[in-house]
């Protein structure tokens, strides 16, 4: 494993940030799930409303937390074993879990007690298979801690390869796997430098697919979150919202906040929305600028609460040791 040396206080703050933005954008979107999209001039409120209550994250932090804690284990996510244990961790999850989304569902019910990457790449084929897609925004809501992995120098395409083959797990499309690259490398760009780049990701993409993805953004950047064409399960189209908050916001000169705000009013899939959005503006903004009376009541499966999410992410970043330094 390459550790990454003396990570500056500004760094970890990013690089907390991507966790606790990610899941304060889910808590915020959860009410709002399977709604209409909102005006500007209707207030978003961190609030409880459905299944859910105040402050608690949804399945696109819980399935993100398997992964998070094998990092801050120190374990290798190129490693195919590891990957397989990460799997086995949702499949208990998913037993008495209030939300699993629809196709990882499928994809769980077809594994026996024998777990594996490979098992679970082949029931994601086959789901693929017969259904006919399988590019929901599934595991593009959970690339946080994958980028947390990869921090180091000149570690870009070794997140490229396990973003995908992470996504993969779950979501056999190729769009799936394409969104979960781009969005991973913008995440370890915005923790490493403080900015927000998504086109520079796309060029790791196979050169046929790039004018494409380029297309998307260009839709995104002109386009307002509840005016993305198609549906935000789409993973597309989810992270056109996602990143069209986050451009907008950031034109306006908006704070982490009113950025997972736009990103709310989207409508429809409204936490998995606010939970990408979440992870690439909190690698920018910071952990710090997760509101402080949010941040108190986030909490989710598997009892865990803001400040352990903070702590996993700290050791992720320190690759598994609790010192500073390796």
């Amino acid at each position: 494993m390459t550790p990454t040396p003396n990570p500056s206080a500004s760094f970890t703050d990013r690089a907390v940030g991507a966790i606790l933005g990610s899941a304060a954008g889910d808590a915020l979107g959860a009410p709002y799930e399977f709604k209409p999209s909102l005006p500007d001039d209707v207030p978003v409120r961190f609030t409880a409303g459905g299944p859910w209550n105040l402050g608690e994250w949804t399945d696109d932090t819980s399935m993100a937390v398997p992964i998070l804690q094998a990092v801050a284990r120190g374990e290798a996510l190129t490693d195919a074993a590891t990957r397989g244990r990460i799997v086995a961790e949702w499949q208990g999850w998913a037993v008495d879990a209030k939300d699993v989304g629809i196709q990882t569902r499928q994809v769980l019910a077809l594994l026996s007690d024998s777990v594996s990457e490979h098992a679970a790449r082949a029931a994601a084929l086959a789901v693929h298979e017969r259904t006919g897609r399988s590019a929901g925004n599934g595991s593009l809501m959970r690339t946080g801690p994958v980028a947390l992995a990869f921090l180091a120098d000149g570690q870009e395409l070794a997140l490229a390869d396990t973003a995908r083959r992470i996504s993969e797990l779950t979501h056999h499309e190729v769009d799936a796997g394409d969104g979960c690259v781009i969005w991973s490398l913008a995440i370890r760009h915005a923790i490493r430098t403080g900015e927000l780049d998504l086109r520079a990701p796309i060029g790791a993409l196979p050169a046929e697919r790039r004018d494409r993805w380029h297309a998307f953004v260009d839709v995104a950047e002109r386009t307002a979150p509840r005016d993305i064409p198609g549906s935000n399960g789409w993973v597309v189209a989810a992270l056109q919202a996602a990143w069209s908050a986050i451009h907008h916001a950031r034109l306006a000169g908006e704070g982490l906040q009113l950025t997972l705000e736009r990103a709310v009013r989207c409508g429809n899939d409204t936490d998995t929305v606010a939970a990408i959005a979440g992870s690439l503006a909190g690698a920018a903004h910071g952990a710090s600028a997760v509101p402080a009376p949010w941040r108190r009541e986030l909490h989710g499966w598997p009892g865990l609460r803001a400040d352990d999410l903070e702590q996993l992410a700290l050791l992720a970043v320190r690759r598994g040791s609790p010192d500073q330094q390796r």
